[in-house]
């Protein structure tokens, strides 16, 4: 067995826990406020059931499938993360091991690595972006995503700046000088091997954002850049849709929880979208996005692909999304801990979970492809899937609030079977 394996993704983030600094691990833990939409996330998904059969079983499984215009083997997609400080390699090793195993790379516009680097470890990958400092700015970064040769675009919006949380957020400096240097030494003298794996790779951890670089001028920290994207106003539906115009090859919005919300993106002509609670950082409360996922399809139909982001962690997770009609899944945390373990290699490792997982479950289900497996395959509790804004109008939206003060913005409609 090779060195390093591990069997399960809670392995992975067991050995990220021993591996990393305190600081480093906590910041990918994370979650908000009390952590309900954290845990709910990946709790979500132990109620669903599977409707398992005995006989005639496929000999074998096909798991690729297409999505936003690339080929994938399996049905899932690398979800743009910051990975400052985990690993030397950072989104290259990712990558590298995204194309290794088949399947697309989203990258952050906070990501440590330069776009251009990334896309030569792996030609499908997507950059991601916020509505951060204005049309100007987001034009500058569509043209480094052409340049660099992305494949996709993915605008992400669901972030309202809440930071607090009940067990105490992680302290993670502007940038590393003598001053951090000396207040993060315990932590990283009590890491022997992260410590070691930078000082071989001759750098110190790079806590700037490379691909926020206004031209002509150097790349800003995370929390400047941060502190940038709190200024800026939040964008209007319009805004979107000229987002949108700008960028002529696959692009995705990803934050979708309502209903309402969905079929806006499908009318402003995206070729994809992302039920997601942004891996319960954001709004604490906010619904598991398996559970809100059913009603987005049945929204939406075809006119636009649907992917779901938050809480997989294993292979028979990502079949019970497709179950339920997502096109895809977008994995944050679980290959965060693998490339803390072990590099590239424990990224591959965790594609690897999955991938077993997905088979072995597709065959107790009697599917030969992913494109076989429908809401049929499982078996929901009743008043599992939420319709969120599925009963509002779209002329409440442009009301003020005390308005449309008494309409139920969410309902809930039983896991129903095709």
């Amino acid at each position: 067995m090779a060195r390093g394996w591990f069997e399960t993704v809670a392995i992975a983030r067991e050995r990220a826990r021993r591996r990393l600094p305190s600081s480093v691990f906590g910041a990918l833990v994370a979650g908000a406020e009390k952590g309900v939409s954290a845990r709910g996330n990946e709790g979500s998904f132990d109620p669903i059931a599977f409707a398992p059969r005995l006989a005639d079983l496929p000999a074998s499984r096909d798991l690729s499938r297409t999505f936003m215009g690339m080929q994938l083997s399996m049905p899932v997609v690398i979800s743009p993360t910051g990975v400052q400080a985990v690993h030397p390699d950072g989104e290259v090793a990712v990558a590298r091991a995204a194309a290794a195993r088949g399947i697309a790379m989203g990258l952050s516009s906070f990501a440590s690595k330069p776009l251009r680097d990334v896309v030569a470890a792996n030609p499908d990958t997507m950059f991601q972006v916020y509505w951060l400092g204005g049309r100007d700015a987001l034009l500058e970064r569509l043209e480094l995503a052409r340049a660099a040769g992305a494949k996709g675009l993915i605008l992400t919006l669901d972030w309202s700046f809440s930071h607090g949380r009940d067990w105490g957020s992680p302290w993670i400096p502007e940038r590393i000088d003598l001053r951090s240097a000396v207040r993060l030494a315990p932590q990283a003298l009590s890491r022997p091997p992260w410590l070691w794996s930078f000082v071989r790779a001759g750098r110190l951890p790079d806590l700037t954002a490379p691909n926020m670089a206004r031209p002509g001028s150097p790349a800003p920290t995370f929390f400047g850049a941060y502190g940038e994207w709190m200024q800026t106003p939040p964008p209007t539906w319009d805004d979107v849709a000229w987002l949108r115009s700008q960028w002529d090859g696959p692009f995705m919005v990803k934050g979708v929880c309502r209903v309402d919300d969905a079929r806006r993106v499908a009318d402003l002509g995206a070729t994809a979208l992302s039920v997601s609670n942004h891996g319960g950082n954001n709004l604490d409360g906010t619904p598991s996005p398996i559970r809100a996922l059913a009603a987005v399809v049945d929204a939406v139909g075809d006119r636009v692909e649907v992917a779901m982001d938050g809480g997989v962690r294993r292979g028979s997770d990502v079949v019970k999304a497709l179950c339920l009609g997502a096109r895809a899944v977008m994995i944050g945390r679980a290959y965060l801990w693998g490339l803390a373990a072990n590099g590239q290699a424990g990224v591959e490792n965790v594609l690897d979970v999955l991938r077993g997982g997905m088979d072995s479950t597709m065959r107790a289900l009697g599917r030969a492809s992913v494109d076989e497996l429908d809401r049929g395959d499982v078996v929901l509790p009743g008043g599992f899937s939420l319709a969120l804004g599925a009963d509002e109008p779209r002329a409440a939206r442009r009301q003020p609030a005390k308005k449309a003060a008494g309409r139920r913005s969410a309902t809930t409609t039983k896991g129903r079977k095709s």
